[in-house]
């Protein structure tokens, strides 16, 4: 726990987009559902769906999961491109089935900003300027939630969520000529709570066949900012200047439904509706950039060859993939920011246990070289491990 909170301080994307807002909105869930492309309907009873807190009720094993990305982008704009390579901490969970009721807490960053962008004119004749702009941070959540079973197959659930996070940013400046340079920092520190209910049913639609649906719906909030702006020129303080304000985290609305066979197939969609948020702090504001309301379009399943295969380890391999399609919610020069991927991954079964190695890989495109904007082709490689085990075993014998 002490890495992560380390990792949360640590730059977690490489997008110039993460600039507005609160930064890049990252994946809130677990590599499996994320290979999925994020499609999480199924009642899984060893795997944790932070998704949708009515889930816990199913877990059946005491589940510990941990995950991060490598993620490398190629970012290009109409005339130059560039790369950019991070490492970050996904999430740290745990579930703990007690009956008919589970519960289900963790820690998981939300958003993140990562940017470092360089316009060098130094060689050039005097009176050029030179500017850099830089950004780390973001807003992580840590959350309680519970699941319980109300009758078959059906179960609700709610948790609680403390978001919290600091963002800072510093803008460099420097004229050729000039022994000095201006500099200009903000720091922001966010807090806020905001809940999310949920709900989940399945039935057999034939011996085999199940149906499965999954119903989400995530309530805004406002979160307070606290915020410090210090202008400088080198070690000589110029200026500073506090502001708080309050910023609209948007509700969110999400309904998925599949078809498959337990522990054998699954194909599922899920969208997702988000409204409108007010990010708008005291440091990114700009004529050129407005807000809307966001959405995301996702398909995806599994496929287990043989769960119970002693024979061949590989037909115990879970398969996933999914393809996703997001308007993030940024509009920047009139143009609306998309996202579009594909998803790949596979679990692999510890010999003996339930636990699991996990391992997808995601490919994608957000933005475009259009408006004078900037497109990033991203791949993304996750690794997370999953532990299970049997608490709270009755004993028979003293």
């Amino acid at each position: 726990m002490l890495i992560s909170f380390v990792s949360f301080a640590q730059q977690g994307t490489s997008s110039p987009y993460s600039f507005y807002g609160l930064g890049d909105v990252k994946f809130n869930g677990t590599l499996e559902n994320r290979s999925m492309a994020g499609v999480s309907v199924e009642q899984d009873s060893i795997h944790i769906n932070v998704n949708n807190p009515a889930s816990y009720a199913s877990l059946r094993q005491t589940t510990f999961t941990v995950g991060g990305t490598f993620a490398t982008s190629k970012l290009k704009n109409e005339t130059e491109t560039s790369k950019a390579q991070r490492s970050t901490f996904d999430y740290l969970l745990v579930g703990i089935p007690m009956g008919k009721l589970g519960v289900g807490f963790g820690l998981i960053p939300t958003t993140s900003v990562g940017y470092k962008i360089k316009n060098d004119n130094s060689a050039g004749p005097e009176g050029s300027r030179s500017s850099q702009f830089e950004g780390s941070g973001g807003l992580n959540k840590v959350f309680f939630g519970a699941g319980y079973e109300i009758k078959k197959n059906w179960t609700i659930g709610a948790d609680v969520q403390y978001n919290f996070g600091r963002i800072e940013t510093n803008s460099i400046e420097a004229i050729t000529g000039i022994p000095v340079s201006t500099v200009e920092t903000n720091v922001t520190t966010l807090s806020g709570i905001n809940f999310n209910l949920g709900t989940m049913y399945q039935r057999k639609i034939d011996t085999k066949l199940n149906l499965y649906t999954s119903l989400n719906y995530t309530f805004g909030t406002t979160l307070k900012s606290e915020n410090t702006r210090l202008i400088r020129t080198d070690l000589e303080v110029d200026d500073q200047v506090t502001d708080n304000r309050d910023l609209e985290l948007p509700s969110r609305f999400t309904v998925g439904a599949g078809l498959g066979e337990a522990r054998k197939w699954l194909i599922g969609t899920s969208v997702a509706f988000q409204g409108k948020g007010e990010y708008e702090n005291y440091y990114n504001t700009s004529d050129d950039v407005r807000y809307e309301k966001s959405s995301k379009y996702a398909i995806g399943g599994y496929y287990i060859p043989n769960y119970t295969s002693f024979s061949s380890y590989f037909k115990r391999i879970t398969y996933r993939a999914g393809f996703k399609y997001e308007k993030i919610g940024l509009v920047v020069n009139s143009e609306s920011i998309k996202d579009v991927g594909v998803s790949l991954g596979a679990g692999f079964p510890v010999t003996g246990q339930f636990s699991n190695v996990n391992f997808g890989i995601e490919f994608g495109k957000k933005g475009t070289v259009t408006a004078n904007l900037i497109q990033e082709n991203y791949i993304n490689f996750s690794l997370s491990f999953s532990f299970n085990d049997k608490w709270f075993v009755k004993s028979k014998f003293n």
